[in-house]
């Protein structure tokens, strides 16, 4: 008895290779003469691309160097206002670099009416004038007009050379000039942007392919992918200016001593080319795809037609016979024998199906004893991996909570049945092992794996997982709030600080609520419980993402603020909380209103492990927070 597979290979080896041979010489016929208008093609397509780049890369850097000035002068205009309304700070450099930090700017500067610097974040600069270098002469005009407000270029400093961006008008009352310094980095950027290098980069798809910027007048080369040869003549890396000129469509030429296809395009006053090697551009696979997929289908169609014949007369056939057995047994008729001896593969085929009937009339026998021999609400399933098949008692599709069409759509499609339980798998319970979530139910998961069999068993423990998720809700939150109580932060922090390195920049804050006993002694404890869960809500949803809030009891809260990527981070954190302290007002019924503020002291962690130490800390400050408020003076 002669192997199918052998009958079928030997046929289908000798067509393949005949029209293998066939195509091949076709196909090398056709490569050739496509490559060189594929890319001339590329090369035009992406001459225009780099042509938009710079257009608008261009209109991008003006936009940028323009908002950039306005802003500069915004900024001058605003710390103007802010040292006009307190000058006191004129005398204090710290406090006129926190003015610089919050008003994002890099330096300032106030001259006195004579245009010597008198004050300013940078007190090494301080006794320069207006005289001082030609970056400062710029502004000595204001001395004369005191209504100009002026914009300078981006230009190094007289100190330092740095870039930076001046700009500077007068106060309102006239007094002094502020002078504001930015770093343009965003302008640097975009200049960046518009090197003809870093532009071919970005087109450089193809790592085979080169990219050249040639000015048409000198022929030095002015960009390039190649850096090395930026700033050489383009005659010293094999490229003619006569021919680039003369052969708009390609030309051949050993470029760095490699036979290479060019093409160039005039754009602006420079020729910009793309350079691929001979090696690359007549390689195999950048075969033509239509031609391929025509080759293909020639070969598909004979192939068809010629094994048609013999698939009919040792396959077709019998699969058919298989089929219709198959089909009877689908249908119940577990009696069903198949034996089709044709060939080889179809003897052992036969086998394996009466084996797979007998498997799984003998897992009928299984399931139905396991269900025997307990009295829960479960279901059991079975299947082979190499089935589509799956067998399942009738609980599965009420636990599952599946319709009966849809029962039966798995019953029939291993796949999608596998793919339905992968689903409930990706909701999986914290802290249980095999428990997952579905549509407010909780149902466990069991598997054996064996072979490719398959056998597992599905079982609904929502009541027990609701009780015991009801508990922990209990024990961990406060019934007041909803915030966690002293157990459950003590639990979350425990596990923040044994994970050090998931903490990042961290910090404690104790909170203390203001005036509660007030509204409690005038509106009654309900309306006390309404001011704190007004400063629970406040506390809640500060810094998502960073943030746990926990009551400890009374008008005691905690605040664990973490997975900052830096101490400026968490600082503007801490100030925006600050923010919060006096400013807000809560309702207490439909006619009362109060202020609701609060005293707050914080803590940061720095690598320390023990938070009970970090909570004593972060507990005086608060304490001296809430006497400095009391006294008028601002603390924390």
């Amino acid at each position: 008895m002669k192997p199918l597979k052998t009958m079928i290979s030997r046929y289908m080896n000798l067509v393949t290779w005949i029209l293998i041979s066939f195509l091949t010489i076709v196909i090398v016929g056709v490569q050739i003469a496509d490559t060189h208008r594929q890319a001339y093609n590329d090369a035009i397509t992406t001459f225009q691309q780099i042509e938009q780049v710079l257009e608008q890369n261009n209109a991008e850097l003006a936009e940028i160097s323009e908002e950039y000035s306005q802003t500069c002068l915004y900024s001058a205009e605003a710390i103007a206002y802010l040292i006009q309304d307190n000058p006191s700070v004129l005398d204090s450099v710290d406090e006129l670099r926190r003015i610089a930090v919050f008003m994002e700017v890099d330096e300032i500067h106030i001259f006195d009416g004579t245009g010597r610097i008198f004050a300013g974040t940078h007190p090494e600069y301080f006794d320069y004038t207006f005289d001082s270098g030609e970056q400062m002469m710029f502004f000595k005009p204001m001395l004369a007009d005191k209504s100009l407000k002026l914009v300078q270029d981006i230009m190094p400093n007289v100190a330092e050379g740095k870039l930076m961006q001046y700009s500077a008008l007068w106060s309102a009352d006239g007094n002094f000039i502020v002078q504001v310094g930015m770093t343009p980095v965003n302008v640097m950027k975009a200049t960046q942007k518009n090197e003809l290098s870093y532009i071919f980069s970005l087109f450089r798809v193809n790592p085979e392919a080169s990219y050249y910027a040639i000015d048409q007048t000198s022929g030095e080369i002015v960009g390039s992918t190649e850096l090395d040869c930026v700033h050489k003549n383009s005659e010293a890396v094999g490229l003619i200016l006569d021919e680039i000129a003369s052969r708009p469509k390609g030309f051949h030429a050993a470029v760095n001593g490699q036979d290479s296809f060019c093409v160039f395009q005039l754009i602006g006053s420079n020729y910009i080319g793309r350079i691929l090697t001979d090696r690359v551009l007549y390689e195999w696979i950048i075969m033509n795809t239509v031609v391929l997929l025509f080759c293909l289908i020639i070969i598909a169609v004979v192939l068809i037609r010629a094994v048609t014949g013999h698939m009919n007369r040792y396959v077709v056939d019998d699969i058919y016979r298989i089929n219709k057995k198959l089909h009877a047994i689908a249908d119940g008729n577990l009696e069903e024998v198949i034996n089709i001896q044709s060939s080889m593969e179809f003897s052992e085929l036969s086998s394996d199906i009466n084996r797979m009937k007998k498997s799984l009339m003998d897992n009928n026998r299984k399931m139905s004893y396991v269900l025997s021999k307990t009295n829960m609400y479960m279901g059991v399933y079975e299947y082979n991996e190499n089935m589509r098949q799956v067998r399942f008692t009738e609980y599965v599709p009420q636990i599952l909570g599946i319709t009966p069409e849809k029962a039966r759509q798995f019953s029939c499609d291993c796949q999608m049945f596998r793919e339905f339980l992968s689903r409930i798998r990706s909701h999986p319970l914290a802290g249980e092992e095999n428990i997952f979530g579905m549509d407010g139910r909780y149902i466990k998961i069991e598997e054996i794996c064996e072979n490719g069999d398959v056998f597992g068993v599905l079982i609904d423990v929502t009541e027990d997982t609701l009780k015991r998720l009801q508990m922990e809700q209990e024990r961990d939150y406060d019934h007041l709030t909803g915030l966690y109580n002293r157990r459950g932060l003590e639990n979350f922090l425990a596990s923040c600080f044994d994970r050090p390195k998931e903490l990042g920049e961290s910090a404690l804050v104790m909170i203390d609520a203001d005036n509660l006993k007030t509204v409690n002694d005038t509106y009654g404890h309900e309306g006390g419980d309404v001011y704190l869960r007004r400063l629970a809500d406040i506390l809640g949803k500060f810094e998502p993402g960073h943030s746990v809030a926990a009551r400890l009891g009374g008008d005691e809260f905690v605040l664990f603020l973490y997975k900052y990527q830096t101490e400026k981070e968490l600082s503007d954190a801490v100030m925006a909380l600050e923010k919060l302290q006096d400013n807000r007002r809560t309702r207490l019924n439909e006619d009362l209103d109060v202020p609701l503020g609060f005293s707050f002291g914080y803590c940061l962690a720095g690598g320390r492990a023990d938070y009970q130490v970090l909570l004593k800390e972060a507990d005086e400050k608060m304490y001296e927070n809430k006497k400095a408020r009391k006294s008028g003076r601002p603390g924390r």
